[in-house]
């Protein structure tokens, strides 16, 4: 089982090297039939990430589109998370704040970017409200979903050992609702890297998104896509080590990512 195991681990990363490498090709070939304004060379987009890193443009971006993605994606974790478990567990609740939650989390950020500037002013913390307001409905929804898919015989057994609302609801349901809370965890975080480009465009001086933005009136679009790049990378870092730490952390409730 375990040579099992490394053969397909081996050959997942074996696939993953081959179809980076056959993007790169493809990417190079595309870019000699057309001008560098328009798609950068791999190899131009390389250089421009080096002289971004050594003039120090790319540290600074990064660390502060990761501070405000850390603030407010963990923001909508610590509301969202208890808010979802209570709208889910209680009837009058979900139906007193489900017509709101279902009216605000349509609406997308972007939109509230303006008003967010006018109450909080351009500094982060209207950034970070954004964000905040990007993930905490996601949280909130997935939560629900995972306290109403409880198996109701577990519910069952627990009331007729004599356990008390609470503590049902702290030894059965929160729990169980571990697998669609790392989900809606992942979902929300993918929702905090979207948002913060747009809020770092319109009002910021640093961050991948302001970079992006900054690229664009200097015409540089090598710029643009080690902006792009860098968002995905830190994404996809960021994703693994939420998953990795979910898979150290909430073993014991047989979460498996």
């Amino acid at each position: 089982m375990s040579n099992l195991l490394t053969h397909l681990t081996h050959s997942r990363t074996a696939a993953a090297l081959v179809a980076i490498l056959m993007s790169l090709v493809i990417w190079e070939l595309l870019s000699r039939q057309v001008s560098p304004l328009f798609l950068p060379s791999p190899l131009s987009t390389f250089q421009a990430a080096i002289e971004l890193w050594q003039d120090g443009t790319l540290v600074h971006s990064i660390f502060a589109s990761l501070a405000r993605i850390s603030s407010g994606w963990g923001l909508g974790l610590i509301i969202g998370i208890p808010l979802g478990i209570m709208m889910g567990s209680s009837v009058i609740i979900g139906r007193f704040l489900e017509p709101f939650i279902d009216f605000l989390r349509f609406i997308p950020p972007i939109a509230f970017i303006t008003l967010a500037i006018i109450w909080l002013g351009p500094g982060e913390s209207s950034k970070v409200a954004l964000i905040f307001y990007a993930t905490v409905f996601i949280v909130v929804v997935s939560m629900i979903s995972g306290v109403q898919g409880v198996d109701t015989n577990r519910l069952r057994a627990a009331a007729t050992m004599g356990s008390s609302r609470i503590h049902t609801l702290l030894t059965v349901v929160v729990p169980s609702t571990v697998p669609t809370m790392v989900t809606g965890a992942r979902l929300a975080l993918g929702n905090s890297f979207l948002t913060v480009v747009s809020a770092e465009i319109v009002a910021a001086q640093e961050g991948v998104g302001a970079l992006i933005w900054t690229a664009r009136n200097y015409g540089r679009t090598d710029w643009v896509f080690v902006g792009i790049i860098t968002l995905g990378i830190l994404g996809l870092c960021y994703d693994r080590l939420l998953r990795w730490a979910a898979d150290i952390l909430l073993k014991r409730y047989n979460h498996t990512s």
